[in-house]
């Protein structure tokens, strides 16, 4: 059998100016990078009509270590949809080079159902993410030099919030001393390291909609606190037009192609769980105006993804989803039904059973909290059983939801055509779309909103430093943002041992911390890390690369 890399590397890619013709895209917007990717130009966003475009959120069940295939079945999908006469654009976030080398893999998809070249999207790429770490790098160096030159906003060194960042899991740099060897090399501090993605700039970059946009919403960031507890922004260490600079191109979405021909959008990827998990505003408005469907992604399950997406994404640029396709496995729903990953391979129907449960929940609230029609995908595998498939239909059916499987992975296009059909069916139903909750809400109520309508639990129980600094947040005029949950993605819950679907918790907010530029007040209910390490194994001692150029071991 062949690996996600040999399949890629086997594919004839077309040139990009191809694939720009098929996403009706002039060439005058195109900025190539080689032949086979590209930026497009801004200026296209404001010289094309809009259009009645359908967009297509791919979201699923809550993560195990037996893989769900979000990535894939995306691809797969508007491979399926492009099959059965469908104009369709895919737009989907770009990889980090932390999970690359360490554990999880690149995100380009897998199988027959990939973006390409898939080496290059999973690497370097066109550059974004180094731009947004220079970016970030050079707003905290300005930050420390401000210190040093006099400090005349009166900066309190122990409140700096502001960390460097580098797009590499690097546990050695979660917290560091800086500042050392005397006062022309700087004031000594503590100081730390976030990886890339889970920078603010990222958030910021994202969610942004035009370089104007960009600019303002960079000067919004806050840095730090003074000695008398008041906020300190990008702005008043006039660090936005810098920043804006290093980051003009990074904004331009980049322009890919799947293994069948498709065009992709590939810009953006924010951490799911500290922020929003989702690709750029901007991409996504393009392939709205050049497609009639676009199929998007939202990272990890629908608890967390696709709530950002829905409650933090599409109230932030107006966004309004057609349908929503929520991916499941057997086996990862056998584990929630808490079988061992070796266990996996053996028909269980009592064990999914318990499981299924996790995926019901995350049908009902697409339903009944957001309004929105949606279908499960089964990503089928050689040892599911047609009793197990039936089970899953069965109980899907309950709740007027159907189910399609899905193959993919093995079959690209042909393999997403069921599903392909019935998402276009979906997307011709009537719309109720709604938030899970409302922006005039306190801070503690969005929160407890989504705690007890999407996760399922009974409340929320607040630390004293929490609640103290949820009334400073709210005192500051940041009241009416939205909440970013930053949970485990693991469970449903803040404790990632409680799989399928737990009732009677109570989820405890640890910290409150605002992202005043990207927009919203991220919400710590655990410890949750913003610069990984790598694991025992790191997959980048897999990965080499030939005389000719021809890179092995990526996945």
């Amino acid at each position: 059998m062949k690996t996600d890399i040999e399949i890629a590397q086997s594919c004839q890619l077309k040139p990009i100016s191809e694939i720009a013709a098929t996403a009706n895209i002039d060439p005058k917007y195109l900025e190539p990078y080689g032949s086979n990717k590209a930026k497009v130009d801004l200026s296209l966003l404001r010289d094309l009509p809009e259009r009645n475009s359908k967009l297509i959120l791919v979201t699923a069940i809550t993560p195990t270590p037996a893989g769900e295939g979000k990535t894939t079945t995306t691809i797969g999908l508007a491979d399926g949809l492009r099959k059965i006469g469908k104009n369709v654009m895919v737009a989907l976030r770009e990889p980090s080079l932390g999970p690359v080398f360490g554990v999880k893999g690149g995100a380009a998809g897998g199988g027959y159902a990939q973006v390409v070249p898939m080496e290059e999207i999973n690497l370097h790429f066109t550059g974004d993410f180094h731009a947004i770490g220079a970016a970030n790098n050079l707003l905290a160096a300005m930050l420390d030099n401000h210190i040093y030159q006099g400090n005349k906003l009166n900066i309190d060194p122990r409140r700096i919030t502001w960390k460097r960042c580098v797009d590499m899991n690097d546990r050695q740099l979660r917290y560091v001393t800086d500042g050392l060897g005397g006062r022309v090399n700087g004031v000594p501090r503590e100081d730390g390291y976030d990886i890339t993605v889970a920078s603010e700039i990222m958030a910021v970059l994202c969610l942004s909609t035009s370089i104007t946009d960009l600019k303002e919403r960079l000067s919004r960031i806050i840095v730090g606190y003074t000695y008398q507890d008041e906020p300190v922004t990008a702005g008043q260490l006039n660090a936005q037009g810098a920043m804006t600079a290093l980051l003009k191109d990074a904004l331009k979405p980049n322009l890919v192609q799947t293994l069948e021909g498709t065009p992709a959008f590939v810009h953006g990827g924010p951490f799911a769980n500290i922020a929003h998990g989702c690709n750029s505003v901007i991409a996504t408005n393009m392939a709205l105006k050049l497609g009639d469907y676009v199929v998007t992604e939202a990272g990890f399950g629908a608890d967390l993804g696709a709530e950002k997406f829905l409650d933090i994404k599409c109230r932030a640029a107006g966004l309004t989803p057609a349908a929503v396709v929520i991916v499941a496995t057997v086996r990862a729903l056998k584990m929630h039904g808490g079988l061992a990953k070796t266990e996996l391979g053996t028909e269980n129907v009592e064990a999914l059973e318990k499981g299924i449960p996790n995926l019901l929940r995350h049908v009902s609230n697409i339903k009944n909290v957001y309004g929105l029609p949606s279908v499960v995908a089964v990503n089928r595998f050689p040892t599911d059983t047609d009793r197990e498939i039936d089970c899953i239909i069965e109980k899907c059916k309950e709740l007027g939801v159907n189910v399609v499987l899905s193959t993919v992975w093995a079959d690209g296009g042909n393999g997403g055509i069921a599903m392909a059909e019935e998402v276009v069916r979906l997307c011709e139903q009537e719309n109720h779309f709604a938030y899970s909750y409302e922006s005039d809400l306190s801070l503690e109520e969005k929160i407890t909103a989504v705690v007890q309508k999407v996760y399922g639990g009974d409340g929320i129980s607040i630390l004293p430093a929490a609640k103290k600094q949820l009334d400073r947040l709210t005192e500051l005029g940041y009241g009416s943002l939205p909440v970013c949950m930053a949970k485990t993605q693991y469970s449903f819950s803040d404790d990632p041992k409680k799989l399928g679907a737990p009732e009677g918790f109570t989820v405890t907010i640890k910290n409150v911390r605002v992202s005043a530029g990207a927009g919203f007040v991220v919400v710590l209910t655990g410890d949750i890390m913003t610069m990984p390490g790598l694991p025992p194994v790191p997959a980048a001692e897999k990965i080499d690369v030939d005389e000719n150029g021809v890179i092995t071991g990526l996945f």
